[in-house]
Parts: structure tokens; sequence; C-alpha cells
């Protein structure tokens, strides 16, 4: 079973090549991350910089709940696996409530979600971008979700040295670690080796 494990391991990882996958990265990456916010003046130290940080994290989570609900409406997830997709929609509705009442603790605004979960299913992938035209199978869905949960668990890696309190920064290390546990659980079920680096930052993109 071992020499079967590091087969897998040591071949050619797909995700690599999967547009699918690519494209999950490139939506997650469309979120301005923190280091790249801070480069640009956006995220500057203290209150507003933890703001700032925190509705780009908010933003993320009302992605990932999108696209799960993109996900589970397209009909393309067998029964086990659908469970998991809305078992990981409602971790994201978990981690978005605590971001939502953390900015309205520090008197901030809370971004809102670009369309409610209730509109059809083209136009709540539309407001966000999602290649619906490209998701024609369960791997397709699996591969769009992994790249987005990877891109979250990076950025939440990315923001733990940016905020202004051990408190916040503790925060988003608790939710990096479940958004790594989805990406884990993700390609499990692509029959891929589960964690294929010992670092997050060393995921494939």
């Amino acid at each position: 079973m071992i020499s079967e494990m590091q087969k897998t391991h040591d071949r050619r990882d797909f995700f690599k090549t999967s547009a699918l996958f690519s494209l999950g990265l490139a939506a997650a990456g469309s979120l301005v991350l923190p280091a790249v916010a801070e480069a640009a003046g956006i995220a500057k130290p203290g209150a507003q910089g933890d703001l700032d940080i925190l509705n780009f994290a908010l933003n993320a989570e009302h992605q990932a709940i999108a696209a799960y609900q993109v996900g589970a409406e397209s009909k393309l997830l067998e029964p086990g696996v659908l469970k998991v997709a809305l078992a990981f929609q409602k971790d994201h509705e978990a981690h978005a409530a605590v971001l939502k009442e953390t900015i309205e603790k520090l008197h901030g605004t809370p971004v809102a979600p670009k369309e409610g979960l209730n509109v059809p299913m083209a136009k709540l992938a539309a407001a966000w971008g999602f290649p619906v035209d490209k998701l024609k199978t369960q791997k397709d869905v699996l591969e769009f979700a992994a790249g987005l949960e990877v891109g979250a668990a990076k950025a939440y890696l990315g923001a733990v040295s940016k905020f202004s309190t051990p408190e916040l920064a503790h925060a988003a290390a608790n939710i990096e670690g479940d958004e790594a546990m989805h990406f884990a659980v993700l390609r499990n079920a692509l029959g891929e080796f589960p964690v294929p680096a010992a670092f997050i930052s060393a995921m494939p993109s």
C-alpha cells in the first residue's frame, strides 16, 4: 500500500496541467491577497489594514459559498460527493459569519455577496465569473473547487503575519487549516495523493 501511495505521489501531478484547477486558482487569485494589497497601499498597518484584509477574506468566503452552490446545482455530483460539497459550503458559511461579525465589531462595513444563493445558477456563476461552460463532469467541478480551496488556504497563510493583533492572526490560521483540509479531501475524491507537498505555500498552483 505504501508503494502504491508513493507511486501516486511521484507521478506527474495532474493539477499542474489541469485547466479547471488553474481556473479555480485564477478565481481565488482575482481577490486581492494581503501581501499584494499591502504593496499596493490598500492594506495599511493597524485597524484599517485589519478591516481591509478581513473584507478580502469575507469576499473569498462568499465566492466559495457561491462556487459550492453552483456545483450542487450542476447535477454533476454523485450523492456522496454532493454531501461533502454541501458540508464544505456550510464551513465557508461559518467562516463568513465569523468574519462578518469581526468586521462589525471593528466598526467596519462587511462586503456583501455579489448575488444571493436564491438566484438562477447561471446568474450566480456569471456574477463571480465561474467557468460553467467548462464544468461538464464531476471531475471538472472537483478540480475547480480544489483550485479555490488551495488559493484560499494560501491567502489566509499570507494574512497571518499582516494582522495587527495575535487574535486576528490566530483566527486566520484557524480558517486556513480548514481550507487546507478541504483541498486534501477534494484531491482524495479525485483519486490523487491528498497532501502533495510538505507546506501550504508549496502546494501545486
